[in-house]
């Protein structure tokens, strides 16, 4: 299927590694140059490797903390000065987590930041390139833990939910003007971060983190939140719908929330 993303330009926030490069990497497959923006340069350098094999010759790693404001500013700033417009902006970067109990106001306040007012603040810094395009989309990553919640991770998935909520707001603001806004909402995804975090926790269960199947065994055993496919993702599996709705074929889904995260038991 063509997707319509040859010669497109597509900003992807977060996307040097886990389901942020995945889907920067499914973009330049598909043939649209590709902006990455993250904080660390040595992880940025790798992922413009990994692009520029995959078919973005000309991709760009932008080095933007995703907690200050005036920093967005700038890697947007950048991109203007390169293309002058921007087809897809994919944003997905999430804050840490944390039980309630365990939290204090700036844990919170640094959660909105990452969770929330990152997104607010690329997708204001976005417009006007997206504007200056002839065809446009956003895509906002959420998680399924706002329909399922996990007091483990209470912060992160307030914050979630009102991006969640921004991104289903925009996308009535912003239809008249024929750009597409639409939020995926992944379940338990099997990404390198997440094995390096709960590979000795696994371990002592006799479970292996890098295993889709004994992660959702895992999560079934302690959070009692199993999957109809029994199994946990991959951040492909995230890419593909992502950039789906991030690309021209996409020309009628907008205001969407779509769950991925192997069947549960809410709509």
């Amino acid at each position: 299927m063509d997707l319509g993303l040859a010669g497109s330009t597509a900003v992807v926030t977060g996307g040097s590694k886990g389901m942020g490069l995945a889907i920067a990497e499914t973009l330049a497959t598909e043939g649209a140059r590709v902006a990455v923006m993250a904080r660390g340069q040595e992880a940025l350098d790798a992922a413009v490797q990994v692009l520029r094999a995959a078919g973005a010759p000309d991709a760009i790693g932008i080095s933007v903390d995703m907690a200050d404001a005036d920093s967005i500013a700038a890697g947007f700033a950048a991109v203007a000065d390169w293309w002058g417009e921007v087809n897809s902006l994919v944003h997905t970067i999430g804050p840490g987590d944390g039980y309630f109990e365990d939290m204090g106001d700036d844990d919170w306040e640094a959660a909105f930041a990452l969770g929330t007012m990152s997104g607010v603040r690329s997708i204001r810094a976005a417009l006007p390139l997206l504007r200056a395009a002839s065809w446009a989309r956003i895509v906002t990553l959420s998680a399924h833990s706002i329909q399922r919640q996990n007091p483990r991770i209470v912060a992160y998935t307030a914050s979630k939910a009102a991006l969640s909520s921004v991104t289903k707001n925009l996308s009535k603001s912003l239809a008249k003007e024929g750009i597409l806004v639409n939020c995926v909402c992944p379940g338990t995804i099997v990404t390198a971060s997440f094995t390096e975090n709960l590979r000795d926790i696994l371990a002592a269960d006799g479970l292996d983190a890098t295993n889709p199947v004994d992660v959702m065994t895992w999560i079934d055993d302690n959070f009692h939140q199993p999957c109809d496919l029994g199994r946990a993702g991959l951040p492909e599996e995230i890419a593909s719908i992502t950039t789906y709705l991030a690309s021209k074929r996409n020309g009628y889904v907008t205001g969407a929330t779509v769950n991925v995260d192997g069947g549960s038991d809410f709509v």
